[in-house]
């Protein structure tokens, strides 16, 4: 099973070259105000890539920063609780908040 993801991993990795072997023709990305940046295709391309990967981590940030907050909350939480209780005796729930 190892052999064949590293087979499938390595067919992507030589398409993916092949593309990029065949787009190095420049290309010019024209901005407002008569501003324009010449850079092979390949290149731009792979920048607006990346560029978009940071902005779709950057817009998960914060609600998985959120949820590992709660998680320690709940966690914290749940420790009092079960140190609090007698041997045996069950906890009752904690009303919803809300």
């Amino acid at each position: 099973m190892r052999f064949l993801t590293w087979a499938i991993r390595l067919a992507l990795f030589l398409l993916l070259l092949a593309f990029a072997a065949k787009n190095t023709d420049p290309v010019a990305l024209r901005f407002y105000f008569d501003l324009a940046w010449q850079a092979p295709l390949v290149a731009l391309l792979l920048a607006f890539f990346v560029a978009g990967a940071v902005v779709g981590v950057a817009a998960a940030l914060g609600t998985l920063l959120r949820q590992r907050r709660e998680l320690q909350r709940l966690r914290c939480e749940a420790g009092r609780r079960g140190s609090a209780a007698p041997d045996g005796a069950p906890v009752p729930p904690s009303p919803a908040e809300g």
